[in-house]
């Protein structure tokens, strides 16, 4: 499977800079992959599309400011981004503005920088006496006072101090993500008390993202690609919704790619299309040819050209029908990647609704 497959082209227009003022005001691309029809909602309206007795599955991972901007010793600029944790103190990152050497940064920390590849480097973090008495030592205790929110590269703008709520889910807990499970975004504490009001049943399970997320897929053919481990916890609870939603036929909804593939993950484990509690690291990589044993219907967002959570949103629905749609939503005006508007992928035919954007 080609890597060409997967590409499409979308107007700079199109890509969201700035997330809309409520969330759930978002626009909603329904795709009923059994018809092949599409509809044109507002997000607010899916709970429309939700019945007694659905389960709704969301990742409560909390976004992180693991990007540290500083100077070198000779002034001028340098900015790392963390990506994932080595041992303490010492992290895999993204760095600008410096190959090798030390970066300055705030509170007399300082960030010695080796090259792992063209791309990665390896970081070790020097905390000063005084850090180091009040924090156990450890840069992570302190990345809420000297980081920022690590906004996609797609986003052609400074993080602002409004960024540090709005890249959050209204649901994150649990600290540890480099980049937001960004089809939760859209959710209210409204919208969920009605959606459980309405007899959905809903649960949270973890996945820090991680670069295994949005790590660029280079090989020409995608089966070759190796996807990074990324964390996820699945509480006793969640695995219990699960696995009787699955026993008794009821649709089993995973807000998000992340959701997906540690749900999917887990049942790999077992031979009996069920998933267990417990922790473990996802390291599947999902891509048309793929099948779904838990989930049956998904909600994501509008995703990258090549990227994998795009092969995943393909595999579910079919890449020449989610190619159409990426078609008609680029040319309705939805408003594509993170802040942009989503999508739900539906299993089965529904009565078609009024587009509210046609008047």
């Amino acid at each position: 499977m080609k890597l060409t497959d997967f590409n499409y082209k979308i107007p700079t227009d199109r890509i969201a800079q700035y997330p809309l003022d409520k969330r759930d005001s978002s626009r909603l691309f329904v795709l009923d992959k059994k018809s092949c029809d599409f509809e044109h909602r507002k997000f607010g309206d899916i709970v429309e599309y939700l019945q007694a007795g659905d389960l709704l599955v969301l990742n409560d991972t909390r976004v992180i400011p693991v990007r540290l901007c500083g100077n070198k010793p000779t002034g001028g600029k340098a900015e790392i981004t963390l990506i994932r944790e080595l041992k303490k103190n010492i992290w895999e990152a993204f760095v600008k503005g410096l190959n090798e050497g030390r970066i300055l940064l705030p509170q007399g920390i300082a960030a010695d920088v080796s090259r792992i590849n063209g791309t990665l480097a390896k970081v070790r973090f020097d905390l000063p006496p005084d850090i180091l008495e009040n924090s156990e030592t450890d840069i992570k205790n302190i990345l809420n006072e000297i980081g920022v929110m690590p906004l996609p590269v797609y986003i052609k703008r400074e993080s602002a101090k409004s960024d540090e709520k709005q890249y959050q889910t209204v649901y994150a807990e649990k600290d540890g993500a480099i980049a937001a499970p960004t089809a939760g975004l859209h959710f209210t504490d409204d919208l969920l008390q009605s959606i459980c009001k309405k007899g959905v049943e809903v649960r949270f399970i973890t996945l820090h993202v991680g670069h295994g997320t949005f790590k660029p897929v280079t090989a020409a053919d995608i089966r070759e690609h190796k996807m990074d481990e990324e964390f996820f916890e699945i509480p006793e609870a969640a695995a219990t919704a699960v696995n009787a939603a699955k026993r008794e036929g009821r649709r089993i909804i995973a807000v998000g790619t992340t959701v997906t593939r540690a749900l999917e993950s887990s049942a790999q484990k077992r031979e009996s299309n069920t998933i267990t509690p417990g922790n473990g690291k996802a390291s599947m990589f999902i891509y048309p040819g793929y099948e779904f044993q838990i989930v049956n219907t998904l909600l994501t967002n509008f995703h990258l050209p090549g990227s994998t959570p795009l092969m995943l949103a393909s595999a579910f629905s079919g890449l020449d029908l989610l190619k159409k749609a990426y078609a008609e939503a680029s040319e309705k005006g939805y408003r594509f990647y993170s802040y942009g508007d989503a999508m739900l992928i539906l299993q089965g035919s529904r009565e078609k609704r009024k587009d509210p954007f046609s008047e």
